[in-house]
């Protein structure tokens, strides 16, 4: 059997149909709202990666550091002979866990991109040629049909991505990934955690304006997809802490009145002067609260990790009444 595999379960014209749809849905309902996906175009992509060398953004390292001193514990904890990574991207973090996981036998990154899947995985094999790879190209968040791989399975989803969700799509997500678990499989979760509102705002607006400009990056992703007229220069990035909710938003509010044509879409889209466009949802967490949003969703937490500082988590979850 080769290496590696690649299997897609997304249409070829899928990505495209659901930006139309996100975008049409999104620009014409009150308010205004985009999901944060839409930023990951590959200049998105280079964005982000400056956003996480940022000296404002501690989530990245605060979570790198869990996994450089607590791998070891994950692989003792969960046994695991397949990793299975949602929005896996270029396998970075994962890597500290693979080198780990004496019994690894497979790796199933998940991601949209073709190319991030198949990068990621050539760079892979070079440092591990016993590995298996088996990629899937899909969207985590409708369906996960996982590979037949050899049990047990850990299940990995880092970075803090959990909280890009809302409540009740997070409640969904989270049955969707236990019914995908097997007795003896375990989730690794990534959740940042809720701390002051100083710190939390930095790291969505930083000193430099690469966050703005990450912000910004979905208008362009609009223009070149959907031939739209968005003038980056009308909108101006606010990142705000809701202390209700517990959780930052980005926005883009507009910096006078102004209609946006979507050709593509034969939209016209009006927003008036401090009009915001909320763009990105991003929410906080605490321990007793993760613990109660698993077990809504039939999943035991059993092991709780930090950073030194407390600002990140990786939880390890099990399904209930199947303890490890």
């Amino acid at each position: 059997m080769s290496p590696f595999v690649l299997t897609r379960a997304l249409p070829l014209d899928a990505t495209a149909a659901a930006l139309r749809a996100d975008v049409s849905a999104g620009l014409t309902r009150t308010p205004k709202e985009l999901p944060p996906k839409w930023f990951y175009d590959a200049r998105g992509s280079e964005l982000f990666d400056e956003i996480t060398l940022l000296p404002e953004y501690y989530p990245t390292r605060a979570e790198r550091e869990i996994l450089v001193d607590r791998s070891g514990d994950i692989a003792r904890a969960t046994g695991a002979r397949t990793l299975v990574e949602l929005g896996s991207g270029s396998s970075e973090k994962t890597r500290h866990l693979i080198r780990a996981l004496p019994a690894l036998d497979t790796y199933v990154p998940v991601d949209v991109s073709e190319s991030a899947l198949r990068g990621a995985a050539q760079t892979l094999l070079a440092e591990h040629p016993d590995l298996s790879v088996h990629a899937l190209v899909a969207d985590f968040q409708y369906g996960l049909a996982l590979p037949e791989t050899p049990g047990p399975r850990l299940l990995a989803f880092l970075g803090g991505t959990i909280g890009n969700l809302l409540p009740d799509e997070r409640a969904v997500f989270f049955r969707a990934l236990r019914a995908a678990l097997a007795p003896g499989d375990a989730l690794l979760l990534g959740t940042d955690l809720v701390k002051d509102e100083r710190t939390l705002v930095a790291a969505y607006d930083d000193a430099q304006g690469v966050t703005a400009a990450f912000n910004k990056n979905v208008l362009t992703v609009i223009n070149r997809e959907l031939e739209a007229d968005f003038d980056p220069d009308d909108f101006g990035h606010v990142a705000l802490w809701d202390a209700r909710h517990e959780w930052i938003e980005m926005r883009l509010r507009a910096r006078r009145d102004v209609v946006v044509k979507i050709p593509s879409l034969d939209l016209a889209v009006s927003f008036s002067a401090g009009e915001d466009l909320r763009t990105e949802v991003s929410a906080k967490f605490r321990r007793e609260g993760v613990r109660a949003e698993l077990a809504s969703a039939g999943l035991d937490l059993t092991h709780w990790w930090t950073d030194e500082q407390g600002r990140f988590a990786l939880s390890l979850s099990v399904p209930a009444s199947l303890p490890l």
